[in-house]
């Protein structure tokens, strides 16, 4: 009986999850077809960092012979992931928020909205001022007798993995914050632990970028003022914890 009253009780769950599952990837489907007559200018604008940089007569290149074809329908459909992303979050929250407590909810709201811009922020520092700056570097150090001409497909999965690298990154406020919130650690704690987090940015932009030293120290050093804007933020976000018993 135990087993069926659990199974009665989880389905509905399922149920729900399913229907907000189906409605995340109608969402994204949705933008997909909506932006796909303009993914060649999409992939255009993307490879301005690199096309200003290039030298006179030369190009971007497609190794494939369905490159040209393939590679900007798959930037579209991340493109269309990354603006759906507030749909799908959205529904992670309406699924979770019965299960929270009042207090909890008033902290996860806010905390989701400003997660969704510190991700956009970072895509844009990365376009704007990191992808710049290391173009800008790699082009000139290419070897006398060596013309620069990148394949369209390595280079979307290149901008593409930086994106998230500082999308991510940016997220460190929001680590920081849900941290000291959980009590897992205090503001005294973390702030005793800053020499490890500079050396631990270091550490994940060798892993999350390309392997240049310019890539990695635009990384690694907004990740470590992040992590000081989490702490500062933390005193206005955290408030002494709501009784537990507060009812749902």
């Amino acid at each position: 009986m135990e087993i069926e009253s659990l199974g009665a009780s989880i389905v509905p769950h399922l149920i729900e999850l399913r229907h907000r599952l189906i409605r995340i990837v109608v969402s994204i489907l949705v933008v997909f077809l909506v932006m796909t007559p303009f993914a060649n200018s999409i992939y255009h604008f993307l490879a301005q960092p690199l096309l200003q940089f290039l030298p006179e007569n030369t190009s971007m290149i497609a190794i494939d012979v369905a490159s040209p074809f393939f590679t900007p329908f798959k930037l579209v459909f991340v493109t269309a992931i990354l603006i759906a992303i507030p749909v799908i979050l959205y529904h992670f929250w309406a699924f979770i928020a019965p299960a929270l407590y009042s207090h909890e909810k008033r902290m996860m709201a806010p905390l989701l909205i400003a997660s969704i811009g510190l991700f956009a922020l970072g895509m844009a520092f990365a376009y704007f001022v990191a992808l710049p700056l290391i173009f800008g570097f790699l082009t000139t150090a290419a070897p006398n007798g060596v013309a620069m001409m990148t394949d369209i497909s390595k280079y979307l999965d290149f901008i593409i993995t930086l994106f998230f690298a500082f999308g991510l990154a940016f997220e460190v406020p929001i680590i920081t914050i849900v941290l000291i919130w959980s009590g897992l650690f205090t503001r005294a704690q973390l702030a005793e632990k800053r020499p490890y987090v500079i050396v631990g940015a270091f550490i994940i932009a060798m892993f999350l970028t390309p392997p240049d030293a310019i890539s990695q120290t635009l990384l690694a050093i907004p990740i470590w003022f992040l992590f000081e804007s989490g702490l500062l933020f933390s005193w206005f976000f955290i408030k002494p914890k709501a009784d537990k018993s507060l009812q749902k």
